[in-house]
Formats: structure tokens, sequence, C-alpha cells
């Protein structure tokens, strides 16, 4: 079944769809995405990304990321990629609603989205999909600030600019 990215304006208008696998290369056109960090008793999810993943292969990063589907709330398909990737169920909570990045990888593929940044809250444990995420760990935020400060380069770009924004840095340290 092909997966579609639904494409976006300027504006943050949507504009058509595309096929996911086909829309990320060094040309990247803007889209709807949504990024996602797990909390739980003052920790955070951290994930490496699976190595077999086109975009960032092996990065830490924070819990899972993802697309909305053409027609799909945002908010659903954060549940829906919590449960994919990670076996988890949760409530999303909107902390950064209005958050875009542009990313170039060292292989050249460019990552262009408009992605709300959303804490998801569980009392689960991970259940890993091998092929989004090759290994995770929980860590108090206090300590995960603080290496992202330390060593941006170890974290994928968006990590780093998401946690440039005061609302999800205090959103994460509650």
């Amino acid at each position: 079944m092909t997966e579609l990215v639904v494409l976006a304006s300027p504006e943050g208008e949507a504009i058509g769809t595309a096929d996911k696998a086909a829309v990320h290369t060094a040309d990247t056109p803007l889209h709807f995405a949504f990024s996602a960090w797990v909390v739980r008793e003052g920790t955070i999810l951290l994930t490496r990304r699976a190595l077999s993943k086109l975009t960032w292969p092996g990065v830490w990063t924070n819990s899972f990321c993802g697309h909305p589907g053409p027609g799909e709330a945002t908010g659903d398909a954060v549940v829906r990629r919590a449960h994919f990737e990670l076996g988890l169920t949760g409530t999303p909570e909107l902390v950064l609603p209005d958050f875009s990045y542009r990313a170039e990888d060292s292989s050249g593929v460019v990552e262009h989205e408009f992605c709300p940044v959303y804490l998801f809250e569980t009392t689960d444990e991970p259940t890993l999909n091998p092929d989004e995420v090759d290994s995770y760990a929980w860590a108090p935020a206090g300590d995960v600030l603080a290496a992202a400060q330390a060593t941006p380069f170890a974290f994928s770009p968006w990590m780093i600019e998401e946690l440039a924004h005061v609302p999800l840095r205090e959103a994460l340290l509650r």
C-alpha cells in the first residue's frame, strides 16, 4: 500500500499529495508532518532511527515522527504512529503548533516540513518496530536538554531546532 504525504503551500495550505517513498529527495517539497516527545515520570524517550531509514539513518532523535495522511487529523496520526513505531498507547498534547524546518542530511536528502510538536504521555514500555527504530533510551529531561546543548551534532537537526523553543523545554521539564 502506498503511503501518501500531504503537500503544503508556503502559507500552510494543503495543495495535493505525493508518495512518501518518492517525496524525500534532494528537492523535497514542503509537506505536513509532526514530531512527538514521549514522556513518563520526568523522563524522555529518545530513539535511534533504524539504519534502513532514508533520512538520518542511525541518528538519535526525539521519540518519533510521522506524517498525517490525507484527511487525517494530526493528533490522530500521532496516536497511529506511536503504536506503529513503538507499540505505545497514550495521549498527545500539542506544544508547538507552528514549528517548521528544513534540513539536509549528509547524503543530500532534504526534510522540509510543517511539523507541529507534541508531547505524548504513556505508562507503556516501548515495543520497537525494527523498520523504524533501532534502539531507545529513557533519560531524565534535564540530561537530554544538557546533552542536546553540549553535543547538538549527535542528534537529529529537528530535535535540536525543536529544543530551541521555550514552550517545549518547559513542557519537558514539568
